[in-house]
């Protein structure tokens, strides 16, 4: 079964072949210049997205490239991008005490690992509990986490208070004086904090589903 990961590899290698850029690709191809940015790979829930078989097909006409030599450049970017292991983390687990350093990363030894092929950067997976996040996040579904990315309103967030409470939410609103925090399940309640009362925020960078 081919991976989100080898898609997009190969075509970062069929763009680099004709002397290329992602968008420049695109371009050629008479698509949208953002068409296979690296900003268009995951969707803003944290899912990964593919791109479309007519935006391949497109792409291949455009370099006069045959099916056969796409196959190939898969294979080349599997073997380019294999899995890098990444700790895992229960979410009830990282809520029972200090297992984070002050950045919002995973302290110790010990932890479960689990391989993501895209998990370029610090990054960290948690196992989701509880139904707060449902139908996006369901009980036992794995987050890739990144602390220290960039947040901003509507994104899924794993957020630290600083009593120790970890919990998946949608960030709703942030200003200097509070984090209001959106439960997607309406069963649950939305979450508002003090600014001081947040440990850290962390952003949610894909999902398994």
């Amino acid at each position: 079964m081919l991976g989100h990961g080898q898609i997009w590899a190969a075509i970062d290698a069929l763009a680099a072949k004709n002397g290329l850029s992602a968008s420049g690709l695109a371009k050629k191809s008479g698509l949208d210049p953002t068409t296979f940015n690296r900003s268009k790979r995951i969707a803003v829930d944290g899912r990964p997205r593919w791109p479309s078989t007519e935006s391949i097909a497109k792409a291949l006409d455009a370099t006069a490239t045959n099916l056969d030599n796409f196959m190939g450049l898969l294979t080349e970017g599997s073997s380019r991008a294999p899995s890098r292991n990444v700790p895992l983390l229960g979410l009830a687990q990282a809520g029972a005490g200090g297992f984070f350093d002050d950045a919002g990363f995973p302290i110790g030894q010990g932890w479960d690992e689990i391989g993501f092929p895209q998990a370029d950067g610090q990054m960290y997976a948690l196992e989701i509990s509880g139904d707060s996040m449902a139908p996006v996040f369901r009980d036992g579904d794995v987050v890739l986490v990144q602390p220290g990315a960039a947040v901003r309103r509507g994104d899924r967030v794993i957020v630290k208070t600083t009593d120790g409470e970890v919990m998946a939410k949608e960030l709703a609103r942030q200003t200097a004086k509070q984090v209001e925090l959106r439960s997607l399940n309406r069963e649950h309640a939305d979450r508002t904090f003090a600014a001081k009362e947040i440990d850290w925020i962390a952003r949610i960078v894909w999902a398994s589903q």
